[in-house]
């Protein structure tokens, strides 16, 4: 399309102009917080933290004051999920106005990520819809500087797989998946290329969805792929299979770039490339239903925080001294701004939005890999960490694991989970590893075990002491799917979690027994 060609030339030198400013991210961010104090001052929440206090004390020539930052943070207290929605949001969801965001909040997000309840909801604010609108355009601007994306593929159809835009009314408000959202705000320009369309796009049910699609398919000239890795990799495996293929670009020959977010793309990449039938560039987007976080815009950087589009961020270094062995919060951590923060530290991330979250914990936690540039890598979860007894295993230690595992074996695991569990006085970890493909299993957790004891010392240490033995089972990847479905997180943007706890571990097993997928003897795997 032309104006998408253009809008792609247009942002080169829109670009070059934005790098030559002399602004840093700093300072953005520090625009950023006094603007989300100052739009939400007369709201509830604002009154209640006194924000007009924070804005006083604000120098009025340089919109700054040296202890800006530590006002705020002395006033405002840190929430989590729970807390947030239990004392704030929930009045919104009554159709109350001002509550954390001024005016009236239209649309929710539904949003359990990899833990939690199907019903968490997220508030979107009109201000929130135009922050994620002009993120994506910076990004889609971006795209001219992979030089490996051929210039016509601007003018070829996106296939954006996610939630329905089918959207449930509830009262006052709107409530569905956050990628539904979006797809229905899409601008006009954009709708011609966008697929699958607007009569697909509002199934809501995933299997009849991927059903309808993949009939679809040979009628679209896609040049875009957007979605999570396990989903885009079964719904190519469909399409392949419905048309006798041997690859997906026998049938889309012009697709080029896949922009994928959600979960690490490594557990994937190798079958993503033997279902592709040339190279393809891939993308890494870290977008979540609190905002756009991050994006890649360079192919030899990793993603760079969005530090100018109505998200402040906070960071708090994830150790044992702002966190416990389970990954709760302790009282009174460490939290810094932007210019604090130190490469090669894992931090959790705090978000305060223009959405009408404050201070709030998203679960994540990132590296800082560049500080100059604001670049990071995301390395897990706050709660998705292994340490019964000191072996502090983030799951980007497993994602690597496992990654090197399959390259070894020449096997593909696209799924896979781990639980911790006592095993007498001492410590186990059980590993299940979803493929098509069956190993030896001891000989795999004998080379797992080797691996993780070279990727992390202090694993290496426990592994002489309290942590007695490491198991792997292997079961097909479809039980992980099939257990999705029954736990409400079936569909686009759903993400099966790589570390389960006790009560999950317990409904797991129990799906893996009805499965015939293991045999369970006082307890125990046998």
């Amino acid at each position: 399309m032309v104006i998408v060609n253009e809008l792609i030339k247009q942002g080169m030198s829109l670009r070059t102009r934005t790098n030559k400013m002399l602004y840093s991210d700093y300072s953005r961010q520090n625009k950023q917080l006094r603007k989300l104090i100052k739009s939400a001052e007369k709201t509830k929440f604002g009154e209640c933290y006194k924000f007009d206090e924070i804005l006083n004390h604000c120098d009025k020539e340089t919109n700054q004051s040296p202890n800006w930052y530590q006002e705020f943070k002395e006033k405002v207290p840190i929430f989590d999920y729970n807390k947030i929605f239990q004392e704030w949001w929930h009045k919104t969801i009554e159709g109350e106005m001002d509550v954390c965001w001024p005016g009236e909040v239209k649309y929710f997000a539904l949003s359990s990520g990899t833990s939690g309840a199907s019903s968490k909801r997220i508030p979107l604010t009109g201000s929130m819809l135009k922050s994620l609108k002009k993120t994506s355009l910076d990004q889609l601007s971006s795209l001219i500087n992979y030089e490996s994306i051929p210039f016509s593929t601007y003018s070829k159809s996106w296939l954006m797989l996610g939630g329905s835009t089918q959207l449930h009314k509830i009262g006052n408000y709107f409530e569905g998946d956050l990628s539904g959202i979006a797809a229905k705000k899409i601008p006009f320009w954009f709708q011609n290329l966008y697929k699958p369309g607007k009569k697909i796009s509002e199934i809501t049910d995933w299997d009849l969805k991927i059903e309808e699609i993949t009939k679809n398919a040979h009628k679209w000239d896609i040049g875009f792929l957007v979605g999570v890795p396990s989903w885009i990799q079964i719904l190519l495996e469909k399409i392949i299979h419905y048309y006798n293929l041997n690859s997906i670009h026998e049938i889309w020959p012009n697709l080029n770039v896949y922009i994928h977010s959600g979960v690490c793309i490594e557990p994937y990449r190798k079958n993503l490339e033997r279902l592709f039938g040339k190279p393809v560039t891939t993308i890494e987007t870290y977008l979540a239903s609190e905002g756009f976080i991050a994006y890649q815009s360079h192919p030899k950087e990793k993603l760079r925080l969005v530090t100018n589009h109505g998200i402040f961020f906070e960071f708090i270094p994830f150790n044992s001294n702002n966190f416990n062995e389970n990954g709760d919060l302790k009282l009174n951590p460490v939290t810094m701004m932007i210019d604090k923060i130190e490469e090669g530290i894992e931090y959790a991330l705090l978000l305060s939005t223009c959405a009408g979250a404050w201070r709030y914990l998203i679960g994540d936690t990132i590296r800082i890999i560049n500080k100059e540039k604001s670049e990071i890598v995301v390395t897990g979860r706050t709660k998705h960490f292994l340490s019964l007894c000191g072996e502090h295993l983030s799951m980007e230690n497993m994602e690597k694991a496992i990654e090197l595992i399959a390259e070894e074996f020449k096997i593909e695991i696209p799924e896979f989970t781990v639980t911790g569990l006592s095993s007498g006085t001492l410590f186990a970890h059980h590993w299940f590893l979803g493929s098509n493909d069956t190993l030896d299993e001891k000989i795999v957790s004998e080379r797992l075990d080797e691996i993780l004891c070279a990727l992390n010392d202090d694993y290496k240490v426990e592994r002489q002491s309290a942590l007695k033995e490491i198991k792997v089972k292997f079961c097909y990847p479809y039980i992980f799917y099939s257990w999705m479905k029954i736990h409400g997180k079936y569909g686009g943007q759903g993400k099966f979690p790589r570390v389960l706890n006790s009560e999950k571990y317990s409904k797991w097993i129990d799906h893996l027994t009805r499965s015939a997928q293991l045999t369970i003897n006082d307890g125990s795997l046998s």
